[in-house]
Parts: C-alpha cells; structure tokens; sequence
C-alpha cells in the first residue's frame, strides 16, 4: 500500500508533455511520477536530470541499465529493479543476459569492462558506498573520464529513485511487475505491491 497515493494523470494536464516523455522512454508511467507530481517542479526537474542521464550518451544503454539495476538490487529497492530490468530487456539486453547479472564476475555474457562497470554499481548502490580506489581504477582501465561520469551519475540518479520509493513504498505497474517476476530469481515485489 504506497504512503503517499500516486495522483491521476488526468487531473494534470500542464504535466502531460512530461508523462508521456517518461512512458516513452519507459514503456509505461511510473506511478513514482506521479507521486512525485504532488510538487510538479520536483517532477519535472527529476525528469530533466534523468533524461539527460539516462539518455544517449557515451556509454552503452543497455550496460546503463544493467548498472542501475545492479545499484538497485545492492540498494535492495524491488520497485528500481523491476522498472531497471523491464527497460534493460526494452533497450536490447538479451533476457539470459539480465538473468544472469547476478553472477556477471564469472559469467561469460559479460566482457571486462561490463564487470568494472557492475562492480562500482554494485558498491556504489550500497549503503555505506563500498566501492574500492582498486575498483575504481579497474573502471577508469575500460572507460574514459566522460563516461565515468556517466556511470557514476546513472547511479547516483537511481539512488534517488532508491529512496524514494522504498520509502514511499510506490505501487509497481503491471508491466514491470511480471517481468520481474519471470526474470529476476529470488525477486520479491514486498512494499510495492498493490
């Protein structure tokens, strides 16, 4: 049962370029947005930071979006990892690909760089940030300093997201709540359920 009720999109027609921006990018809209429309300059300006973050950039998409989901699973946020797998499958990441995230370091899906990548999510998405100066070093051997950047803000970004709704504890849509639960083993939906 979410703390806060997610408001009806119909009843904000000033924030519908917004909604239908996000469901775009997502597939569906987020009931997070819509609780955060309660303050729609908050909503939208999350909804710049996140574009810009999320959007084409110099890292790969689809590894943004194993590296936030990875964040969100170290975060332990159910909502996060539902949405962050549903989009990575969405942006072309093979389905045993997203499968097998969990074990990325000795998995043959994934290439050096992509584990430099996961393991930074990994410690970065937990609380306190575990990440090491050799981990980091490891991530700075396969990228370069733009696109440090824009892992580390990906993750950053989803660590917002994180907080925000497991403490709302943010009903998930239908759609990424059967993904979920078809791909991501031992994936329980817990506060987020309807």
């Amino acid at each position: 049962m979410p703390r806060l009720p997610a408001l009806d999109r119909s009843a904000l027609p000033a924030l519908e370029p917004l909604f239908q921006g996000v469901e775009e990018h997502l597939g569906v809209l987020p009931n997070s947005t819509l609780t955060m429309a309660h303050r729609p300059d908050i909503a939208e300006a999350f909804a710049a930071l996140n574009a810009t973050v999320m959007g084409p950039g110099r890292v790969d998409a689809g590894l943004k979006q194993l590296v936030v989901l990875m964040a969100s699973n170290a975060a332990a946020c159910a909502y996060c990892q539902a949405h962050t797998s549903h989009v990575a499958e969405r942006r072309g990441v093979p389905i045993e690909k997203i499968e097998a995230l969990w074990g990325f370091e000795t998995s043959d899906l994934f290439d050096a760089a992509e584990r430099a990548a996961l393991v930074v999510a990994r410690g970065a998405g937990r609380s306190p940030n575990e990440v090491t100066d050799a981990e980091f070093a490891e991530l700075r051997r396969h990228f370069d300093d733009a696109q440090v950047v824009e892992i580390v803000a990906a993750i950053c970004v989803f660590g917002y997201l994180n907080r925000w709704n497991d403490t709302m504890a943010t009903t998930l849509e239908s759609s990424p709540l059967a993904f979920a639960r078809q791909h991501l083993e031992g994936w329980e939906v817990g506060k987020h359920e309807s």
